[in-house]
């Protein structure tokens, strides 16, 4: 009898509704996991705003300053956060021509160089968010004050977006750095 292949268990289990966190993602996978819904509700009320602002400006000619930047706001800080579940869930994008041939020995020894040469590269990208927030909330007088987008409404969703960015690449930090522990500590899978 063939062996199922991970892709096609993967897939079925993705598609029928049963993927959480990986077991290697440990608590913090596991809180990302259940903080996700309030980020997809963000996307159906990010869809209900627009569909209210269409609604007013077309039947009632009366368009809202405020639709347009609050569902890019709420559609930016879900998709960034959608970098941090795909990893505790381990539902990203990878290549596995090579993977998939591997031993369990080895699939152990890649998990636990990808999980670390990741967390190195999200530690970079933390770095730069820093910055990116220093300038966006701290004026060159050093007065706090957080950027906005200069339109007529004028929120300080740039900052927060920034802000966002990098509290949620420490936290990718700090998840790769679990799963690269956690896979060493497994024991090679047959």
């Amino acid at each position: 009898m063939p062996r199922e292949t991970p892709i096609a268990s993967e897939t079925e289990a993705i598609a029928a509704g049963s993927v959480s966190a990986a077991p290697e993602a440990g608590l913090m996978g596991r809180v990302v996991d259940k903080v996700a819904y309030v980020f997809a509700a963000g996307i159906v009320l990010a869809a209900a705003i627009l569909l209210l602002e269409v609604f007013l400006r077309y039947v009632f000619n009366s368009p809202t300053i405020w639709a347009h930047e609050t569902t890019i706001f709420l559609c930016g800080i879900a998709f960034v956060f959608g970098g941090l579940y795909c990893t505790c869930r381990n539902t990203h994008i990878r290549v596995v021509l090579l993977y998939d041939n591997f031993s369990p020995g080895l699939r152990r020894v890649a998990d636990i160089t990808i999980s670390l040469v990741s967390a190195l590269a999200s530690a970079f990208f933390a770095y730069a968010a820093y910055h990116m927030v220093e300038r966006a909330v701290i004026t060159p007088s050093g007065a706090v004050r957080l950027e906005t987008t200069g339109s007529a409404w004028s929120p300080p969703t740039p900052a927060l977006i920034k802000i966002f960015i990098l509290i949620t690449m420490v936290l990718l930090v700090l998840q790769f750095l679990i799963l690269a522990f956690n896979y060493a500590k497994r024991k090679p899978r047959d």
